[in-house]
């Protein structure tokens, strides 16, 4: 049994990334997983002020939902960010939840790869959902997820689910009619099949 934390960006409810997600989660959970998703439209998190009092593991001094999630970062064995795609990237609550993980750094003698800290070891997966369906379409918020996640921070890729063409951005949710969900349900019910 691995704790598997979703972090959904998406402002809408019912929208195609939280159905997405939804799918995500009942796959992991016939398997045994324990999921729990955090919705940034449901909570304030701030994007960070670059001030570093929170430098090495202190809390961050911005009075916000982000320090009471940390000990749910910590616990989850697997971090799924969650988003739909704006402006060709991840959403903007996403984005700065993530930039909030400057607090969890702890110190790095010896960084790799020009990082200044060393967080903890997790695992990660990105899920996505735009109308569009280019060739191009995620390759902005992939470079991200990659840089920024895997590379930088240092968590091991268990996959992406890059779901394009769910309607038009002036229409309401058309992922049913894909077949994203299904994809997404044999995802969450295979993320640790192999170990």
């Amino acid at each position: 049994m691995r704790r598997i934390l979703i972090v959904l960006g998406g402002g809408r409810r019912d929208g195609n990334t939280a159905q997405l997600t939804d799918a995500f989660t009942k796959g992991a959970v016939e398997v045994g997983h324990q999921v729990e998703t955090i919705s940034l439209a449901e909570i304030e998190v701030k994007g960070c002020l670059g001030c570093n009092a929170c430098r090495y593991e202190k809390p961050c001094i911005q009075k916000d939902a982000f320090n009471s999630l940390i000990p749910k970062i910590k616990e989850a064995d697997l971090i799924v960010f969650a988003s739909p795609l704006y402006f060709w990237t991840i959403s903007a609550k996403l984005k700065a939840f993530i930039e909030r993980f400057y607090c969890i750094g702890q110190e790095d003698k010896k960084p790799p790869y020009g990082r200044y800290e060393k967080f903890p070891v997790k695992d990660s997966a990105l899920l996505m959902t735009s109308a569009d369906n280019f060739f191009w379409t995620f390759e902005q918020a992939v470079s991200y997820y990659q840089f920024a996640i895997v590379n930088y921070i240092g968590f091991t890729d268990k996959g992406m689910l890059l779901a394009g063409g769910c309607g038009d951005t002036n229409g309401k949710p058309n992922i049913k009619n894909t077949d994203h969900l299904e994809a997404a349900y044999r995802f969450g019910k295979s993320v640790y099949q192999n170990e």
